[in-house]
């Protein structure tokens, strides 16, 4: 007879133990198993294939005592382990499952990750990545230093969507708090905080020659992500190939969508505990997203190339979930590779880089200033940097008043320089 689960045979999910002598390497199983997916099952009495074989001798509640017992002295951090008899016939077979976050998980001093049916020996250099793996390093359980924190930004995103707001539950539903303060995920989502988001064009094909710095942050996440965003996509580019001088067609200088899928990955999988900000940079013949930590530990090349869903940041990932801003199926990593394919990953220990080339050569730095007056090549210029820019903006940039500015961007969209789109908020300019 088999044990009574769905795929009777060792995994990174189950461990079967012929008998009660091989407790400590149950336990170790279990340490192991907790480290890669937080969860662990394990089986006395049951054969390496899932034939149970059921345990010899006297076994009653004091077998269950023992159990525990051990558990409790040799695996650390503690748990509360669920152990039970489960009866096969007369076979008796003792279950124990197990749950935990606070990773990493030692048994008997000794650090193992489950890989398969096999507990790997970790290496210490990477327990530190396993700790920043762990629930207790999230931005949920930690507290923000700032507790003076304010959220009209995320209410509006919540009101936009259709979502009531009940002021007295609103904080524990976003997970905003922990021990009754605001914790990271809090600060990082609240309408003023000390998280910039930078977006940086550089002339050539390296970083030797910075063209401009444009800085998105210091406020909600969730608007900073969108305007950096925006200014990326307002530089789109379309170029168009007429064939033999017949057929018409038009080519984007980058798929918009993988690299919404990319940034948007970039922020949710940030590991922002470290307080090193996703960054955008930009060259002539490409685009490169980069965010901070590598895969989350136990999580391979091959998990996420094939979609499947880990975020780093479970809380942000929840949040944005609530407000449509993301698909909650894993599949960005599919549609950036079926579009570039997986080369343009450069997945490191430390950081994580997506590469989106360019299909011809930009314009963007192109600008045409013949015939303008010294301030509308400056404020051209300055629009073509940063083409979301403000009055404001526009108006320290330049170092002339805001008067001033719009008298010069009239000027600009009567000789055809320029084009406004869309309104004063959420609008950005094109340059023609």
């Amino acid at each position: 007879m088999k044990i009574n689960i769905d795929f009777p045979v060792e995994d990174e999910f189950y461990e079967f133990k012929t008998s009660l002598s091989e407790l400590d390497k149950g336990i170790e199983a279990i340490a192991a198993m907790l480290n890669k997916h937080s969860k662990a099952e394990v089986f006395f009495g049951v054969a390496n294939d899932g034939e149970v074989l059921g345990l010899k001798g006297q076994i009653g509640p004091e077998t269950i005592k023992k159990v525990e017992t051990r558990i409790s002295e040799i695996l650390k951090p503690a748990i509360v382990p669920f152990v039970i008899f489960e009866d096969y016939d007369g076979d008796k077979v003792i279950h124990v499952s197990a749950k935990g976050n606070r990773k990493p998980y030692s048994s008997s001093g000794d650090y193992r990750i489950r890989v398969g049916s096999s507990n790997k020996k970790i290496d210490p250099e990477l327990l530190g990545e396993l700790f920043f793996d762990s629930e207790s390093s999230s931005l949920e359980s930690i507290e923000s230093i700032n507790q003076d924190l304010t959220f009209n930004i995320l209410k509006y995103h919540y009101v936009k969507n259709g979502l009531t707001i009940n002021e007295e539950n609103f904080y524990r539903n976003a997970g905003l708090k922990v021990n009754g303060k605001f914790n990271m995920l809090a600060e990082l989502l609240a309408d003023e905080n000390n998280a910039s988001i930078k977006v940086v064009r550089f002339s050539g094909y390296d970083k030797t020659k910075m063209v401009s710095r444009n800085e998105y942050g210091f406020k909600c996440l969730l608007a900073s992500m969108q305007e950096a965003n925006d200014y990326v996509l307002s530089l789109n580019e379309t170029k168009v190939d007429v064939e033999s001088g017949l057929a018409r067609k038009e080519i984007r200088l980058f798929d918009s969508h993988a690299f919404e899928e990319a940034w948007t990955n970039a922020c949710i999988h940030n590991k922002w505990v470290r307080n090193v900000p996703p960054a955008i940079y930009i060259f002539d013949n490409r685009i490169e997203i980069v965010s901070t930590g590598g895969l989350p530990f136990g999580y391979t090349k091959e998990d996420f190339y094939s979609g499947v869903s880990r975020p780093i940041n479970n809380g942000l990932f929840k949040v944005m979930g609530q407000l449509n801003m993301i698909e909650q199926t894993g599949h960005g990593n599919l549609v950036i590779v079926d579009r570039y394919g997986k080369d343009v990953f450069d997945i490191a220990d430390s950081h994580i880089t997506v590469t989106i080339p360019f299909a011809f050569a930009p314009s963007m730095k192109q600008v045409d200033v013949n015939g303008l007056t010294p301030i509308q090549a400056k404020v051209l210029m300055a629009i073509k940097d940063n083409p979301t820019c403000t009055t404001k903006d526009l108006s320290v940039y330049c170092g002339i008043g805001t008067t001033r500015v719009g008298e010069v961007t009239k000027s600009l969209k009567e000789l055809g320089k320029i084009e406004r789109i869309g309104g004063a908020k959420g609008g950005y300019w094109k340059v023609c």
